[in-house]
């Protein structure tokens, strides 16, 4: 049973999974979990209005890919995997972050599309679901980008009809919009007109109507099921599954949006690293909720915890 470990850079946190691998007899695979581990470096800080990467934000995911390698080491993995998204895209020193990578890993980071970006995702996503609960609409909103794809699942492997990837994520749209603390009125509702705006393009690309079930992957999402909840620490075994109506996710944002910076701070469930950026992240989920009621598609959100690092991992098979 081989171990194979998978890297995801964002533009927010850059987080490892170490797997084993074992192949059935009807050609799937199952992944057992032997180390998952998130880090928040911000690596995209400052890349919408410079559009380079920070030598502080280079650093930053330098000492933890450093640990990942460590820790990859020790747990056997054999083959390694790291993919590199939006805020490496966008970034004209880019090479100084690929040096760092073959420095650490022995290996060079891939900068995905947004297109692979997304079929990972929905890999990961729907892997442990009914494939009666498709087709699936799977929606991960990250730092700096946001994918829409939409497949469906067949117990053995995941088929994606149509994906699209745009530049809007919660760095992105907090940097751009929401720049007071608690943000204004008219920022909000700036940030709603451009968070409908940009999403609009992907709404074209993937018709939504099809879609059975919607899906929320990656930490925003997971964050505002946390936090929904009332929960008195972050529970992934809690969050995984659980599910936000529209009402819920209209209600969320509006409290991360009206609180301020120490009030975000002192609830449990909010990583430090996300503090300053969830708000941006619930708005894009709000918008995205009014125009999944607007043009037709499925209502409620599942929320998952596999995402594309469990899509990274399956692609090592």
């Amino acid at each position: 049973m081989p171990r194979v470990a998978a890297i995801d850079c964002g533009t927010n946190s850059i987080r490892l999974l170490v797997a084993e691998l074992t192949h059935r007899h009807d050609g799937t695979v199952d992944l057992r979990d032997l180390h998952r581990e998130m880090r928040i470096v911000r690596l995209g800080q400052g890349v919408d209005a410079t559009g380079r990467l920070a030598p502080e934000a280079l650093e930053r995911t330098r000492a933890a890919l450093a640990d990942y390698t460590i820790a990859a080491r020790r747990k056997g993995a054999e083959r390694v995997r790291m993919v590199a998204t939006s805020a490496t895209r966008d970034a004209s020193n880019r090479d100084d972050f690929f040096a760092m990578t073959r420095e650490l890993l022995g290996i060079e980071a891939e900068i995905i599309s947004g297109d692979e970006e997304a079929r990972l995702s929905f890999t990961g996503a729907v892997g442990d679901l009914d494939p009666d609960d498709g087709p699936f609409l799977v929606v991960d909103v990250g730092g700096g980008s946001t994918e829409l794809v939409l497949g469906e699942w067949d117990g053995r492997r995941a088929s994606v009809t149509s994906a699209c990837s745009v530049d809007i994520g919660c760095v992105r749209i907090t940097e751009r919009a929401l720049r007071s603390d608690p943000p204004t009125s008219d920022e909000v509702e700036a940030a709603r007109e451009f968070a409908t705006e940009v999403l609009a393009k992907a709404f074209e690309a993937v018709d939504v109507r099809k879609a059975k079930t919607w899906i929320g992957v990656a930490g925003t999402v997971t964050t505002l099921s946390a936090v929904a909840q009332g929960l008195p620490a972050y529970d992934a075994e809690r969050t995984h599954l659980s599910r936000l109506s529209a009402e819920d996710i209209h209600a969320v944002a509006a409290e991360l949006l009206a609180a301020d910076h120490e009030t975000r701070a002192a609830n449990p469930v909010i990583h430090p690293g996300r503090v300053d950026v969830i708000g941006g992240g619930a708005l894009i989920v709000r918008v995205l909720a009014e125009q999944l009621a607007e043009r037709g598609g499925p209502s409620g959100l599942l929320v998952s915890e596999h995402d594309i690092l469990d899509g990274i991992a399956l692609s090592l098979a």
